[in-house]
């Protein structure tokens, strides 16, 4: 299965848009346990959702005008950029809704992304990495890879292209800088 996603990714590096139709029910598991990764981070991990997740982060992966995703770790390190975007930006519906502001969007389903009680957190830990990705590109990576996609050291390290050493140096670096960036009450 791995040289067939492998030969899926080529092929969508070369424009053909209908690969990534292909891809998906060959890494929709590994893409489930992803969503759940970001689910028992920065939800409620009760409230359903994982699948809308997956779903809302195909469609997007769909919109988008290239895909240059070399290997499966580069292919994984993007869907969970894209699954970190959805729900970033589910948490900013839920920050509207709660103070009132503007029409309300039509919900990817009715189940919840993130939970309105860590909406915030979310927001706070987004706004942070994006901070650091401004100062250091590669560790706002590292932190994608590791945090949100769930990625292990080895897989972060073929996703970036760089050594497992540099990997788990980057990561310790990027977790202290965060730690400083937060408030005490987000949980990282």
């Amino acid at each position: 299965m791995g040289g067939e996603v492998t030969e899926l990714l080529r092929e969508l590096r070369e424009g053909d848009r209908l690969a990534l139709d292909r891809i998906m029910p060959l890494v929709y598991e590994e893409l489930l346990r992803l969503a759940r990764v970001h689910r028992a981070r920065l939800g409620d991990g009760r409230a359903p959702g994982t699948v809308s997740i997956v779903h809302a982060a195909y469609v997007r992966l769909a919109d988008q005008e290239r895909i240059d995703s070399a290997s499966r770790a580069q292919f994984f390190a993007l869907a969970s950029r894209v699954m970190r975007s959805v729900l970033v930006d589910n948490a900013r519906w839920h920050n509207r809704k709660k103070r009132g502001g503007g029409v309300e969007p039509v919900p990817l389903s009715e189940e919840l992304l993130v939970s309105e009680s860590r909406a915030d957190d979310l927001l706070a830990i987004d706004e942070a990495l994006t901070r650091l990705e401004n100062t250091d590109e590669r560790l706002g990576r590292i932190v994608e890879c590791r945090f949100f996609g769930g990625l292990t050291v080895d897989e972060t390290a073929e996703a970036l292209g760089v050594s497992s050493a540099s990997v788990k140096r980057g990561w310790n670096l990027a977790r202290s800088w965060l730690y400083r960036e937060l408030e005490p009450s987000v949980a990282f």
